[in-house]
């Protein structure tokens, strides 16, 4: 079981289960939800997911595939904790740094590089994790 939570603390989530995928996106969407270059995502189970505390705000728009995306984040602090969407079916993508055990993100080492064509310059290639031009076929992720 692992655990975590936004900046503030008022929105809390666990899950149970394997982690289905973990993949790096530099898509801009990644980009501007994280404020960062690329997001650390962790493909979960929905049947193990739970948000055990607080009530997250969402923001949905429609991706590149002409699917939805939705993020669920922290009304207080902004933090986005998890996405999901058609393509995903049932599974949650949790952001990796949400996570409250520091050490599982040393167990996130990415498999699988989405919108590695978007990659900034000056960020190498995950040694070994396949890498993808756009958004991968959930069956493959």
């Amino acid at each position: 079981m692992s655990e975590g939570g936004c900046l503030c603390g008022s929105v809390r989530i666990r899950y149970t289960g394997e982690v289905q995928a973990k993949v790096l996106c530099h898509c801009v969407d990644c980009r501007k939800i994280t404020g960062s270059t690329y997001s650390t995502n962790l493909l979960v189970p929905g049947d193990g997911f739970s948000v055990t505390k607080g009530t997250p705000k969402t923001y949905s728009k429609r991706a590149d595939s002409g699917k939805t995306m939705t993020s669920h984040f922290c009304g207080d602090c902004g933090s986005t904790l998890w996405r999901g969407g058609e393509t995903f079916g049932d599974a949650r993508i949790v952001k990796a740094g949400v996570l409250d055990d520091a050490g599982a993100l040393n167990h996130a080492k990415p498999a699988m590089e989405l919108y590695a064509v978007d990659r900034v310059a000056w960020v190498s290639p995950v040694s070994g994790a396949e890498q993808k031009q756009a958004m991968a076929d959930s069956a493959t992720v």
